[in-house]
């Protein structure tokens, strides 16, 4: 199954990125490749992870506090958000076309 990022789910993937690089030379690359890893599971399972509202489930990224919020559409998994797990619960719900 493949898989896409809503636009704004994107930019805080690479924000986040960005910002574990300041804290630490490589720690950027090591958080996208936990997120990477999260992802391909996602989409080989992607009914494995608990529903947290209607279609929408999420799964939980090693090593860093970050959940990847997805819906399944069809054939794809749509990545909704890359959300850092002490932020605001909802604030991807307004992604929901």
């Amino acid at each position: 199954m493949t898989f896409s990022f809503h636009p704004e789910a994107e930019v805080e993937f690479t924000e986040a990125i960005d910002y574990y690089e300041e804290c630490e030379q490589v720690l950027g690359y090591d958080f996208s490749i936990e997120v990477f890893t999260s992802i391909k599971n996602i989409a080989n399972y992607p009914n494995a992870w608990p529903v947290i509202e209607e279609d929408i489930r999420r799964c939980f990224v090693n090593r860093f506090p970050y959940g990847i919020v997805y819906s399944i559409e069809s054939d794809q998994v749509f990545i909704l958000a890359v959300m850092h797990l002490r932020r605001h619960p909802d604030y991807w719900k307004k992604r929901i076309s």
